[in-house]
């Protein structure tokens, strides 16, 4: 990527006054100290709508499919972790059950989500103030994760299932819960899904974009892969630490099967803690913030390589291809 630069139009001194250099040094100090909150979009183009939705797309597919792969053996011992009553033994056998099955959903999943965050966020960026990026990074990352949600959950719930040795393979998963539970339990959970991935999504992403935009603004350059890769840990981590009592509340939900051990998500949250004390609400946080820590560097890193590499591939954009500061 070029480099991201805060520069004046320098001329000679005959054709600016001393006060209008000041002024101008003045708005620049003033851009810089709020940086974590302003940024400069361009000017709308036609089509841009339609390649930031097909870039969107592909680099988030692509992003999905690798992290997925890349971290199944650590999710699955999380999940089981979430699922252990009491002090139930964790089974280290069969750590990719149910792989094959979940890229089928993390694919259009994760092209789903970024094919809305990425328009939104611009359209927002564009829209708002440019004060409030970070609500345009909250609301399109919400955005985004609503729209995959209808992939996510009926993925999540067969990946889990297999993951806890309920099924032995995706479309008996599916064939047994829909005999047994019907379509809706597909769906089961769908409530605290949302009540942990939309809140996840949107802080996660907001923190790595801002942070982004900030490291950028004091470099006064682009950001490089591995930098974009630690950027992309340290806000997946963060986020995966504080929504980790959400995250057991959607697995437990999501495992019972027909069982109905609980009634809902306050039911849920009730029974855990009487039953297993408040602490078990942050079961597999180790493993949780170690794989989404891990799983933001590889796909934050994979995005934004993805995306330039897209990007420079627009024959008539060559000179304007980098992405701009909000990215």
């Amino acid at each position: 990527m070029g480099p991201f630069t805060l520069a004046v139009d320098a001329k000679s001194s005959s054709g600016f006054s001393s006060d209008a250099s000041n002024k101008k040094m003045k708005n620049l100090q003033l851009q810089s100290e709020r940086f974590f909150a302003s940024v400069s979009v361009r000017e709308e183009k036609p089509f841009d709508f339609l390649r930031t939705l097909f870039d969107g797309i592909i680099a988030g597919g692509t992003a999905g499919v690798v992290v997925e792969t890349a971290l199944y053996p650590i999710d699955t011992i999380k999940t089981r972790l979430q699922a252990a009553h009491g002090g139930g033994k964790i089974v280290l056998k069969g750590l990719y059950s149910g792989l094959a099955g979940n890229l089928a959903g993390v694919l259009p999943a994760s092209a789903i989500f970024l094919g809305v965050y990425e328009p939104a966020k611009q359209k927002l960026l564009r829209s708002l103030p440019e004060n409030l990026s970070a609500v345009a990074h909250l609301t399109a990352g919400a955005l985004g994760g609503l729209a995959a949600s209808f992939v996510r959950v009926p993925t999540e719930v067969v990946k889990q299932r297999m993951q806890t040795g309920q099924f032995g393979s995706a479309p008996e998963a599916v064939r047994l819960i829909v005999s047994r539970e019907g379509f809706k339990g597909l769906f089961v959970g769908y409530g605290s899904f949302l009540l942990r991935d939309l809140p996840f999504d949107a802080i996660q992403f907001c923190i790595y974009e801002q942070l982004r935009i900030g490291y950028k603004l004091a470099a006064k350059r682009d950001l490089n892969d591995p930098e974009n890769a630690i950027v992309g840990a340290f806000a997946g981590a963060l986020t995966g630490a504080i929504t980790t009592p959400l995250d057991v509340i959607k697995t437990r939900l999501m495992v019972q099967g027909s069982t109905n051990q609980y009634k809902g998500i306050v039911d849920c949250v009730q029974t855990i803690v009487k039953e297993e004390g408040a602490p078990a609400l942050l079961k597999g946080i180790g493993p949780r913030v170690l794989w989404i820590g891990i799983g933001g560097s590889i796909f934050f890193g994979v995005l934004e390589s993805t995306k330039r590499f897209l990007a420079e591939r627009h024959p008539k954009n060559q000179q304007n291809s980098k992405f701009e500061a909000e990215l």
